[in-house]
């Protein structure tokens, strides 16, 4: 079962209707300006800088293998003519053709598993190569951080019925499944040890649960699997519990007992784009429908209660969406040190799972806006918000 994701939302509220709407425009305004034609690549970010008058001065930081792959994911939705407008003059098939040649020189798990995703959304005739090349770098019995395991996972399901992978898909959902801790519905940040330092081995982030659940609901869709369903199912029913008031998704978990760790910041692809895109392929797998989670969250982007708070009565906030220069900004945190207070969460929750250290809060307040905006951000809500009436 697929949706229309924008009409159900239009049924359900037309202002956040008329905000998702704005925000695809962003996207497709802002993804020219992050490619390089030089190398027919995506940059890692753009940066802002404000000048004394009021204008912007925005500077493009790095080149990313994976942002690419997944602007391509997200961009096939578009019509032809505008898949050609954000990659470069290329279709969304013919980009991807581009990140397949380039396959051999890839080294990172995930990277290459979002290479052989796009080559199997788009039909590439060298799909059977693309996905030889991520069992290549997945050494059997070998601990893969979690997001890169999920995205295997979603690769393999999205090739199921193009080319055998059956032996391979079992292998890469089990090890999903025995990654989580215990009893807990959450997911690990590797599915095994020795990637993470055992003192913050229990911590996991937002991304460790919506790229799992997207790939076991996926791998329901694609073939009839009730556990990876379940499993789907039950990660999303917590993460929603523990969603905010305003509707943020928190970021750093306890895997082991299922709470949050330390809330912030709160990254604006998490509310626009990555939990849209897990909560919606769960519903359409036949998983439980979190829509009024998803508007919840997608709220939050204009009705930004960090920002309201440290702008005081009666002054306006600042933005995290500026029209006019192509932008989300990319989060709101704390400001503090290092990360200070998430290390100091995670140390402590690792022997005393329910202590909050609390003075942080009024010291460490989540006022700041991290001017950055990447193209991941705007791949994944296209996916998002396009995918569904199109699958």
């Amino acid at each position: 079962m697929t949706t229309d994701r924008l009409g159900a939302l239009a049924a359900a509220d037309q202002p956040l209707h008329a905000l998702a709407e704005r925000l695809l425009a962003v996207a497709e305004a802002g993804l020219p300006g992050m490619y390089l034609p030089g190398s027919d690549t995506f940059v890692f970010t753009r940066a802002g800088t404000a000048a004394p008058d009021g204008s912007w001065h925005l500077e493009q930081r790095g080149t990313s293998t994976r942002y690419a792959a997944i602007t391509a994911l997200g961009a096939r939705f578009l019509p032809e003519d505008r898949q050609r407008a954000v990659l470069g003059g290329h279709t969304a098939e013919e980009f991807t053709g581009l990140l397949v040649q380039r396959l051999p020189a890839v080294r990172n798990l995930g990277d290459a598993a979002l290479i052989a995703w796009a080559a199997a959304e788009t039909g590439h005739p060298k799909l059977s190569d693309a996905l030889e090349r991520v069992a290549a770098l997945d050494e059997p019995g070998r601990p893969q951080y979690t997001v890169e395991a999920a995205w295997v996972l979603s690769a393999l399901a999205a090739a199921r019925g193009t080319v055998d992978v059956e032996s391979r898909l079992t292998a890469a959902r089990d090890r999903l499944l025995r990654a989580r801790i215990g009893n807990s519905p959450l997911f690990p940040h590797a599915t095994g040890p020795g990637l993470v330092p055992w003192y913050r081995s229990h911590v996991a982030c937002f991304a460790d649960q919506t790229y799992p659940l997207q790939a076991l609901a996926r791998a329901h869709a694609s073939g009839d699997d009730p556990e990876a369903l379940a499993a789907s199912d039950a990660c999303a029913t917590r993460i929603c519990a523990l969603q905010g008031d305003g509707g943020q998704w928190w970021w750093h978990y306890d895997a082991r007992r299922a709470g949050v760790v330390e809330g912030y910041p709160v990254y604006s692809v998490h509310q626009h784009a990555m939990a849209p895109t897990a909560l919606f392929d769960l519903a359409d797998a036949g998983g439980t429908d979190f829509a009024a989670a998803i508007r919840s969250g997608l709220r939050w982007m204009t009705e930004v209660p960090e920002l309201t708070r440290s702008a005081g009565a009666g002054a306006v906030p600042e933005p995290l969406i500026l029209d006019e220069l192509g932008v989300t900004w990319r989060k709101v945190y704390r400001g503090d040190p290092k990360k200070a207070v998430r290390a100091a969460r995670g140390l402590t929750t690792r022997v005393a799972p329910t202590a909050r250290l609390t003075p942080l809060d009024r010291v460490f307040r989540p006022a700041s806006v991290d001017r950055e905006c990447r193209p991941y951000e705007f791949g994944w809500m296209l996916f998002a918000w396009l995918g569904g009436a199109q699958r």
